[in-house]
């Protein structure tokens, strides 16, 4: 039995990018879901004051509905790992990818900026801890985060080698093979 070129993207580098923007949001929900749960450990240095009062509004939208929204994000990843197939359906996931990046990496850039430019300080309740592990630990996670789902999104399309009889020249660009 012969190889499918098309089931590359599940083996090889091309699916690789997918599967692990898939598992950094995965590990994102979780974190999400254990301190919607109750948990503390790390909520303190990134939430603040609202780790503590949790207020109802903060425990649903912020730690249950921005867990589940990774979990649709760990979706989009595992989706884009799979061979684009060629269809609106795939430049709609590629685009989704690119959105996911997009953001993921405004968030981590924009924060970081504010924090090392000091606005964003002490007169902004941020404590000095909070800074710290901001800068160290959540912002460069976001940045993980943006670099995997860009890196995704770009290889997505380029996961399906030439079919039976088809020529390079005969692709359309969701058919381009890797080179």
């Amino acid at each position: 039995m012969q190889d499918d070129p098309r089931n590359k993207a599940t083996t090889g580098i091309s699916g690789l990018w997918g599967r692990s923007a898939c598992a950094w949001a995965v590990a994102f929900a979780a974190l999400h879901f254990y301190w919607a749960l109750g948990g503390s450990w790390g909520l303190s240095v990134s939430a603040g004051p609202l780790a503590e009062e949790r207020p109802g509004w903060f425990v649903a939208a912020g730690l249950w509905g921005v867990g589940a929204l990774c979990l649709v994000g760990g979706g989009l990843g595992w989706l884009l790992a799979r061979p684009w197939p060629g269809d609106p359906a795939g430049s709609v996931l590629k685009a989704l990818g690119w959105c996911a990046c997009a953001v993921l990496l405004v968030r981590g850039v924009a924060v970081e900026v504010l924090l090392l430019s000091g606005a964003a300080g002490p007169e902004r309740g941020i404590s000095p801890a909070q800074r710290l592990w901001t800068l160290v630990l959540w912002n460069p996670w976001f940045l993980v985060g943006g670099l995997l789902f860009g890196l995704a999104a770009r290889r997505f399309g380029r996961t399906w080698g030439p079919r039976d009889g088809a020529t390079e020249q005969s692709l359309t660009p969701c058919q381009e093979p890797d080179r």
